[in-house]
């Protein structure tokens, strides 16, 4: 099961030393803008949110031997947040 784990983590390792090479907030500030699209343009606007969901699902993914309860829960709530807004963006009615 670790070599999984530490294949998943070689393959990572060029996109995450891309991602910390940029400055803190970019990051932030293009997640918030896929979610603001998500949720303001029209379908297919969803795809937006879905993006935003695995890439969140995929770092969570990565950080999870080294995050607590707590944080493990936090941003797992964060990610089905996202995903909730996003099923209710792909079936409005």
């Amino acid at each position: 099961m670790s070599s999984l784990r530490e294949s998943f983590e070689r393959a990572s390792l060029p996109a995450m030393t891309w991602l910390s090479g940029l400055p803190r907030l970019v990051p932030f500030l293009v997640v918030l803008a896929l979610v603001v699209g998500g949720v303001l343009l029209p379908p297919p606007g969803w795809l937006l949110l879905v993006v935003v969901v695995l890439l969140l699902g995929w770092i969570l993914a990565l950080a999870w031997p080294r995050l607590g309860a707590v944080e493990r829960l936090m941003r797992g709530a964060v990610i089905a947040l996202v995903a909730a807004v996003t099923v209710t963006r792909i079936f409005p009615h």
